[in-house]
């Protein structure tokens, strides 16, 4: 039987992180096994909320390419692709433009949360609010079947659908398969001040960080904030550090680090100095692959060109039938 199809991207908008990694890498080198997988690095989704700076752009892409590789994601099982290298993607999206009511955009929950959160930024763009459309570009033009998603993107695989049947109906044509979201389920990382970790708010442990400067982060890390001196009992239900641990710790270093904490029988730095041991060891094989790719920069774009080759061959056959479908 043919695979199912599946497509995701990370927008190349700063280095990935720990957080990137859980919530989205480990998940795709799972899927990679059993599905058809398109992954890409989303460099104009970048532009919607950075337009103003692209210093960095091309740097950022190099960095998410190697760490797609060092995460596990494998050329010979998907195809790892650069979004602005198929330009077919900029021609669907424009099309689409075309048959997609405004108050479909309006009404996406993102649009307004990130301006509300983004004050910093002019997000009173087309680009900003068309970015959802874009994604649905992205997304059926590879006729994916499933799409990789938290709960806060389903509306946005939701407008894709919506889209998928308007084209449809107006040309009279069964051309894309309607996408469904695959949710996945996030683990609960927060970032070294107890926030959401977020390169905006500068909290972030990087893929590309040396063990060294894990260790030195991971030591800083907030703790449970009513633990003020080394005999104070603690309460590891709110604290940071433990939300790391019931990633990278067992089930028995869970049990013996809460009891510890919640008995003052070891101290924030035991604590920690176990987590530190865990995460090492885990991240190990992504350090060591990455430690080759950083030093071999060029290997890792050329893969993310060949898949984007690749990805343009598809891109253009899909272009052919949505150009026969409305006569262009």
């Amino acid at each position: 039987m043919t695979k199912e199809r599946v497509l995701s991207g990370m927008r190349s908008s700063g280095k990935p992180h720990l957080g990137n990694l859980l919530g989205a890498l480990k998940n795709w080198v799972q899927l990679q096994e059993t599905y058809d997988c398109f992954y890409f690095i989303a460099d104009w989704h970048a532009l919607t909320t950075g337009y103003a700076d692209t210093a960095q752009n091309r740097e950022w892409v190099r960095e998410i390419a190697i760490d797609y590789l060092s995460a596990g994601l494998d050329p010979d099982k998907s195809v790892l692709f650069i979004q602005s290298l198929v330009p077919e993607h900029a021609e669907l999206h424009l099309l689409l433009s075309m048959i997609t009511p405004l108050p479909w955009l309006e009404r996406v929950p993102t649009f307004r949360e990130q301006q509300q959160e983004m004050t910093d930024r002019d997000l009173a763009t087309y680009g900003f609010l068309g970015y959802p459309l874009l994604q649905t570009a992205d997304i059926i033009m590879y006729k994916a079947n499933w799409v990789p998603v938290g709960l806060d993107q389903v509306p946005h695989i939701e407008l894709s659908r919506e889209v998928v049947r308007r084209f449809h109906h107006l040309y009279n044509v069964k051309i894309f398969p309607e996408p469904q979201p695959k949710l996945t389920e996030v683990p609960k990382l927060p970032g070294l001040d107890g926030r959401k970790m977020s390169k905006s708010y500068d909290n972030t442990i990087y893929l590309s960080d040396s063990q060294a400067t894990l260790t030195d982060k991971v030591k800083t890390m907030m703790t449970d904030p009513a633990r003020q001196r080394r005999r104070d009992p603690g309460n590891p239900d709110v604290c940071p550090v433990f939300d790391f641990h019931r990633i990278y710790s067992t089930e028995a270093e869970r049990q013996e680090v809460a009891q510890g904490c919640r008995t003052a029988g070891i101290g924030c730095i035991d604590c920690k100095g176990v987590l530190i041991r865990n995460m090492l060891t885990d991240l190990q094989p992504l350090h060591e692959k990455r430690a080759y790719y950083v030093a071999h920069p060029q290997e890792a774009m050329d893969v993310l060109v060949a898949g984007s080759a690749q990805a343009r061959t598809i891109a253009r056959a899909t272009m052919a039938e949505v150009r026969e479908a409305i006569h262009i």
